[in-house]
Order: C-alpha cells, then structure tokens, then sequence
C-alpha cells in the first residue's frame, strides 16, 4: 500500500476506546486465512492504512508471539490493544478476537450434528480452501518482502523452510536455532542483523500513534509488584473454575478433564496451531474418545473457513464432546455442548493473556537494544519459511485432497491461481477474496 507524501507528514490523532473498540470487534469478523491472514490483515489496518503502529514496533511485539505456546495472531492483537489502552484494551482485543468465532462455531457445530451435511457449506468450503492457501502464500511474500533484506535473511528462512519441510525439525527447536543465529549474529555482523525485520520498517508508511521513538507509556513499564498481581489474579482465574468443576462432576468427569487437557495443550505446544493440532487430535480422538478421527476432520475444515484462530477448533471438539456424552443429560444436550465449548475456549486462551500482559512490559524495555532484537529478527525471518510451509501443506490437502496417488483438483488449482492474482495484481482485500472463492465453490459443488 503506498501512501502519499500528504499523508506521510500527518501526525495520526490518539485513538479512543471507543474506536478501538469498533477496529477489534471487526476484525474478530473479518480474521480469516489462519495467523498468516490475520497478521497480514492486522498488518494493513494497524500499520499502512490506519498508522496506530509503526512496523517496528508491530514486528517487534510479532517477533515475542511468535516465541509464545498459543495463538500468536490473537496474542498481538491482546498486545496491541494492551499497548495502546492498557490491560482492559489488551483484554478487549483479544477477547473480540475470540468470541464472534466461538459464537460461530458453537451455532455451526451443531448444525453440524443437527443436520449431516450440509451442501451450502460444503460448496463454500470447496471455494474457500484454495482463497486461503493463496492468502497464505501472499502473507509469506508481505513479510519477506520486508524481512528478508539481506543474504543472512534469506539463508536462515531457506534453511527454516528445509528443516520443517523436508526433515520434519519441530518448529520450537526453529525458533531456538534462529534466535541462536541472531544473538551471535548481532555481535559479529551487527549490521546484517540491524536490517532484517526491524531495520528496514523505519518510517515505511508515516508517522504512528506509536511510532519508533514513542516513548513507553507507564503502564506498559516493568514492576515487580504488578507482575505479583497479575500471576496471583491468573491463578485465581484458573483455580476458581477448575475447582468447580471438580466439585461439581468430580475429577474424571468429562468437563473437567477436558479443561485440564485444554490448560496442558495451551501450555505445552508451541509452533502455532499446527503444532497443537496433532497434540489435540492424541487427547480428544484417541485418548478420551470425544470424538471421531472423522470429525475431528471437519472440525478442522470449519476452524480453517470461520474468523478467528485456527485453534478455535477446540470449541468443535468441546461442543462435540459435551453434546454426544450428554453431560448434562438427553435433554440438554445443545446447552451441554455450548458450555463445553465455552469452557474449553476459557482454558485454550486464558494462557495468552497473562503471557502478554506479564510478558510485554519486558518487551517494550527492549525494541531499540540489538542485544534482544537482533535474535527476533532472525527469527522474523525463520518465520517466512515455516509460513511457507503452512502454504505448501495447505496446497496439498486442497489441490490433492485425496493423495498424489490420485488426480489433481483442477477446480479449486484454478480457484487458487484467481485468489492468487486478485491478491497480488489487483491488492484485493483478504475478506472480498474469500467471499469470491467461496461463491465461485458453491457453484460448482450445486452444478455437480
């Protein structure tokens, strides 16, 4: 997105809480595409249209995301909101980031379990898929583009694409190894590591409410007494409800181990999503029973075409679990469902918050020392190959859904190359691609 010299020398106005408000709440709607989408909605929005922050500070906060089990898309929005109107604007984007596709899920799961199939949906799925392999390849060309300024760069992503790709290294020992790179790297060819993902941001899109050199406000500052309180209210807020729910269903019972499961997967996994979908799928599918490796499937198809992170699949396999156990019996089964999958989603993201909110003032002591950025843009750039990826795991499950034993899906290739094309050749925004897609894939599923 270019922008004008006018627009350049413009100081952006302080943003209200009001018009935070609005911002989030929408983007909890239109936050398709998996992280590498919503990063790169977040991206347009925040950093080139409406300049709240500049790109050094947005990669800058990306960069410790990315280091953090859970959701890394929802958690900069959590440290975006938290930087600009302290704890309860951190706690308003990340919750608007979450709710609208909770509230979804739990409405199309049990259609799901209501009705079977349902052709509407599965035509928009068909269309859908390949829009987001396309949006995730473009998202990995947006941050390359910037990231990788220098042959260093560009070495430590192609070697972070071979690692995950080829030789299956998980993406936690990735981050570790690049973040290696980058300490070392930053004391013999501090220059190289100066300009990778923070270097090149300066002054890219104009002036920011938080701009470079904006000082950091008081309250994302370090104290040793906040971070007390913060620990103690974050135990609390995960005590209380695990406490009731063994008081109430006793510690095997289907709703608490559920949260405890869900509380292990948002602390033990890293790597994003995928990095938790296989940890997911163990517990719910083979471990506990519940629900089948069928389902467990199309959950993971209605997380990837619904707003919000992909690990909202996690309300598919509580909203499944609740209702088909009848926890609260053959007569409350939708209420059993939604509870669940409230319940879940409570234990999956609570984790993220404290991570931010406990995290970023130490983070914000730190974007202008090379000592702690130079590790962070090397992994900025370790990144665009693990992005890359995701790209080519989604190519495969969309353009050969049955295998490469069998014959390539001409239709939903030929959807991906338009989605492609509307995205890089005509800047086509991510929401019109992925209504387009998905109405070119009803279509064709109606016409068959």
């Amino acid at each position: 997105m270019s922008v004008s010299p006018e627009s350049e020398q413009t100081q952006p106005e302080a943003i209200s809480l009001r018009e935070a408000f609005a911002f989030w709440l929408k983007l909890g709607f239109i936050s398709f595409g998996g992280p590498a989408g919503q990063i790169s909605i977040m991206h347009q929005e925040l950093v080139e249209r409406r300049r709240w922050i500049s790109e050094r500070r947005f990669l800058h906060a990306l960069n410790y995301c990315m280091l953090l089990p859970g959701p890394e898309a929802q958690q900069l929005a959590t440290y975006i909101g938290w930087l600009m109107h302290r704890t309860w604007g951190g706690v308003m984007a990340g919750a608007l980031f979450v709710l609208p596709s909770l509230f979804i899920l739990i409405a199309l799961s049990w259609v799901y379990l209501a009705f079977g199939d349902v052709p509407v949906v599965v035509g928009l799925f068909y269309g859908i898929k390949p829009a987001v392999t396309a949006i995730v390849v473009h998202a990995a060309h947006r941050i390359g583009s910037r990231a990788l300024m220098n042959g260093w760069m560009w070495a430590i992503a192609a070697a972070s694409f071979v690692a995950i790709f080829a030789l299956n290294v998980p993406f936690p020992l990735i981050v570790f190894s690049a973040a290696l790179i980058g300490y070392f790297g930053g004391r013999l060819a501090p220059e190289k590591f100066r300009t990778g993902g923070h270097g090149a941001a300066k002054n890219a899109f104009g002036p920011a409410v938080i701009d470079d050199d904006t000082p950091t406000p008081e309250h994302a500052r370090f104290s040793g007494w906040k971070l007390a309180r913060l620990v103690a209210i974050g135990a609390m807020l995960w005590a209380l409800p695990m406490a009731t729910l063994t008081a109430l269903f006793g510690w095997d019972g289907t709703l608490t181990q559920m949260a405890w499961f869900f509380t292990k997967a948002a602390l033990l996994t890293f790597g994003g999503a995928y990095a938790v979908l296989p940890y997911v799928y163990q517990g719910a599918v083979s471990h506990y029973g519940w629900l089948t490796p069928t389902q467990m499937i199309d959950g993971l198809a209605l997380g990837e075409t619904t707003p919000g992170p992909l690990i909202m699949v996690v309300a598919f396999v509580g909203f499944i679990g609740g209702y088909v156990l009848e926890v609260f019996g053959p007569d409350q089964a939708f209420v059993a469902g939604a509870v669940a999958a409230t319940l879940v989603t409570w234990f999956t993201f609570l984790p993220s918050f404290l991570f931010i909110l406990a995290g970023g003032p130490l983070v914000e002591s730190t974007h202008n020392e090379l000592g702690f950025t130079a590790p962070l843009t090397a992994i900025t750039a370790a990144v665009v190959g693990v992005i890359l990826n995701l790209a080519c795991f989604f190519g495969y499950h969309v353009l050969w859904p049955k295998g490469f034993d069998n014959p390539l899906d001409w239709p939903s290739l030929l959807i991906a190359i338009a989605a492609a094309i509307a995205l890089f050749r005509f800047k086509r925004g991510v929401i019109e691609v992925l209504i387009g897609c998905g109405l070119i894939g009803l279509g064709l599923h109606l016409m068959r």
